[in-house]
């Protein structure tokens, strides 16, 4: 079957074989440009693109300590699950290494395609597929010699000393074809270089996934294809690719799986030389070059709504075969926002993190089209974009810290996400919701505070519709109306956790009333003043499932009975709560902490609380895939509880703050012999977000506030360029590893005794200072005036 159009068949080749000479001196050079990079990092200070590496977060940590009992057998450890591959800031186009055969499991339990462990390399994508990239298509390897049709890829051992990452740049060498691979990217395409040996069998494979589809070979270096989905919404950059070769192809041939024959062996695949089209599952092609020592074969390849757009995508941003020119402009525009953040002492370790992190920050959401580009909305419908189009947030990771951090940087872009937000919410009849909770009110109502510019009266209708539609995203919304909480129903036999199948009611219980609380605040600012005081009423609900007779958050069944048996040290999937323990779930609260303070019976019964929390031993029974990154029962490596380390702000014992926040910086991340360890998974920038705020000193425990607690910032100096064109300051004296607790602190020369500052404090920039010392100041930010705002008052 042949899906293509006429005028885009067989165009000869323009392309000349380059001279062997030639191209082995290019590979030099760029070998060399490399090499003189990482001279110049261990000389003069590096820049912050230079600091960054993206490898930073494929690592799982690997200290039992800090790991617990995760992962079950047969699994591996959660690493950050981040890629280390070629990209622009928030582009949907990725040139990525795949070392995990995601089309046999999911090892992890998520389509992610790199595990930084793993040995071999099964091929490479250039954009396409879902937000963690394991599904992107086509999937394109260099195999020098014979190869095999996909699943059963022809993998390489690849050697781990010559894999090299920085933002817009990706290289490996392919140990078993003796081959070299280059990465970089535009917006919208993707450039890849191989290095081949002397051979007349120099391979490159491209095959769609199990789902399919239909391939051409269209010409002596020409490639196109379209790949079946089932979810179109998926495919926003287009299910059509295009592959352009550098140079002719000596020979070819397309493949295809067969299922039709059981088993495996002759007959499970369809392959044959010289045949142009092929449709079906792994529907694929191969070209075969015939290669000196050093000569190099570059491939550029694009995506579109059709075959055409796609082609004209690599017309317009990837024309010619000038990897470093691509290479440089990508570095380029990672550096004027990585840029945007300066920051001078810490150690050459932290600084790395620090810029990687950041790096990763920015993974999430994904542009799908520039302002008049084509694009496939919620329904599956392709438009064009009036605005710059982005992909849905993923609310419930960081739509807690990371969409705060963006308010700061890129305001311009925060405006074009809540655009892209609200067109969504036309689409679909209700706004984005993303996993759990009900957190989009959180971008809303925090940029509002930010003071972005925005028509927050136009997205009200759906935060209303989202929060009081029973048929709406917001799960078991009728009896949380009805009750003010929701129940769980306890599992036949009571298993042991932890437990997929329940209704996590009380974690639900505790979102839901954090989101109405901001939206309360949505509404009171919008003059609707009986809305605003209904949603601050349900704000309160978290109280009803509070258990005072055991100082924890519990379970309820439908007749309002706390569940029983009851451990707070066990990790519930869904029952209960959600991907946490009951001591995990204690403290979000946020909207709220002096109400939650309250309830533990005062400031120290619960700096009591919340310190036995970072010290009683985990020694759950149950095993957790997220529950990793452990201090006590905290757990970095997932989102529920990872403002608990910022609430002794509001307890009067902010000094406990700082020392634990420089425990978890130094820890959790890059601590496992990599170097490149996260302490769970990055969720699209959230925990990468997590460290980037840290490290600078602050932190928003609640995102819908304009409000930023104070920690301890790990670098002497910290320059933030705002998107609003000031510059805010933070500067640490006496600043080391031992010093790390703030003595006391002056903002824009004036004595500062707050655990926390406002938006409104540095919207025209400003300049904060601390000083440090090896021991605590106990009666800094200790007086209960200066604790930060909260829901419920502070009790005389």
């Amino acid at each position: 079957m042949n899906v293509f159009p006429a005028h885009l068949r067989r165009r000869p080749s323009c392309i000349h074989r380059r001279h062997v000479a030639l191209t082995i001196a290019l590979a030099i050079a760029a070998l060399g440009s490399i090499s003189v990079a990482h001279a110049q990092n261990n000389t003069a200070t590096p820049s912050a693109v230079d600091e960054a590496n993206p490898l930073v977060g494929t690592a799982p940590l690997d200290q039992q300590a800090l790991i617990g009992n995760a992962p079950p057998p047969g699994e591996q450890l959660y690493p950050g699950m981040t890629s280390p591959g070629a990209a622009l800031p928030q582009s949907m186009t990725e040139a990525a290494p795949v070392n995990v055969n995601v089309d046999l499991s999911y090892p992890t339990g998520v389509a992610t395609p790199y595990h930084y462990a793993n040995p071999t390399m099964f091929g490479f994508t250039g954009g396409g597929g879902s937000t963690y990239g394991g599904r992107g298509a086509p999937v394109i390897m260099p195999v020098v010699g014979d190869w095999t049709v996909p699943p059963n890829y022809t993998p390489s051992y690849y050697d781990k000393a010559s894999e090299k990452a920085s933002p817009g740049y990706y290289a490996v060498d392919l140990a078993t074809f003796h081959t070299r691979v280059e990465l970089t990217a535009t917006q919208r395409t993707s450039l890849m270089r191989f290095t081949f040996p002397a051979s007349h069998r120099s391979n490159v494979i491209i095959n769609l996934r199990r789902p399919g589809g239909d391939v051409e070979v269209v010409d002596d270096h020409t490639i196109r294809g379209v790949a079946t989905s089932k979810r179109p919404q998926d495919d926003s950059d287009g299910p059509w690719f295009v592959a352009e070769f550098s140079r002719p192809f000596a020979g070819f041939g397309t493949f295809r799986a067969d299922h039709d024959h059981p088993g495996f062996g002759i007959g499970d695949q369809d392959v044959q030389a010289d045949r142009r089209t092929v449709s079906g599952s792994y529907a694929g092609a191969y070209v075969t070059f015939d290669t000196q020592a050093g000569e190099q074969v570059l491939m550029k390849i694009a995506h579109g709504h059709s075959a055409d757009e796609a082609a004209q995508r690599l017309r317009a941003e990837n024309p010619g075969w000038d990897f470093e020119r691509v290479h440089n402009q990508a570095r380029a525009d990672w550096a004027r926002l990585l840029d945007r953040v300066e920051v001078t002492g810490g150690t050459r370790k932290q600084r790395m993190l620090f810029y990687s992190t950041l790096y990763h920050s920015f993974a999430s959401p994904r542009l799908v089209a520039h302002k008049g580009e084509r694009f496939t909305d919620a329904n599956g419908n392709v438009q064009v974009a009036s605005y710059d189009r982005y992909g849905p947030v993923p609310f419930w990771d960081t739509g807690r810290n990371q969409i705060t951090l963006l308010m700061l940087l890129e305001p311009e872009v925060v405006q074009d996400i809540m655009h892209s937000e609200l067109d969504r919410a036309h689409e679909r009849g209700y706004m984005d919701t993303s996993f759990h909770g009900d957190h989009a009110v959180f971008l809303y109502d925090g940029a509002w505070q930010r003071g972005i510019p925005f028509n927050y009266a136009d997205v009200y209708p759906y935060l209303r519709k989202n929060a009081t539609d029973p048929n709406g995203p917001r799960g078991y919304l009728a009896e949380y109306m009805q009750n003010g909480w929701i129940s769980d129903v306890v599992p036949q036999g009571n298993p042991s956790p932890p437990y997929a199948g329940g209704k996590a009611g009380v974690a639900t219980t505790l979102e839901y009333a954090w989101d109405d609380h901001a939206l309360a605040d949505v509404a009171r600012r919008l003059g609707k003043t009986d809305d605003a005081q209904m949603f601050l009423r349900r704000a309160a609900n978290y109280r009803k499932v509070f258990d005072p007779s055991v100082g924890f958050m519990r379970g309820r069944t439908a007749d309002g009975k706390w569940i029983s048996p009851f451990d707070p040290g066990e990790p519930y999937y869904n029952f209960m709560m959600k991907e946490a323990s009951g001591w995990s779930t204690l403290w979000l609260v946020p909207h709220d902490v002096q109400g939650l303070i309250d309830l533990l019976g005062g400031r120290d019964a619960f700096n009591a609380k919340l310190d036995a929390f970072f010290s009683t031993p985990y020694h759950a029974k149950g095993i957790c895939r997220d529950c990793t990154g452990l201090i006590g029962q905290y757990v970095q490596g997932n989102q529920p509880d990872q403002q608990a380390a910022y609430l002794y702000a509001w307890s009067g014992q902010p000094w406990k703050t700082q020392a634990l926040v420089r425990r978890i910086l130094a820890e959790l991340y890059g601590s496992d012999a990599s170097g490149y360890g996260y302490p769970g998974m990055d969720d699209q920038g959230s925990t990468s977000s997590w460290y980037v705020l840290s490290a600078m000193g602050f932190y928003p425990v609640d995102p819908s506030t304009p409000d930023y607690i104070l920690g301890s910032p790990i670098f002497d100096r910290v320059r933030i360029h705002m998107g609003n064109g000031k510059t805010f300051e933070i500067v640490a004296r006496n600043n080391s590893a031992e010093n790390m607790y703030i003595q006391s602190a002056t903002l824009n020369g004036k004595p500062w005794t707050k655990p926390w500052f406002s938006q409104a404090d540095i919207a025209n920039g400003g300049t904060l200072v601390f000083t440090l010392g090896p021991q605590p100041n106990k009666a800094w930010g200790a007086d209960p005036r200066d604790a930060p705002p909260s829901m419920s008052a502070i009790r005389p």
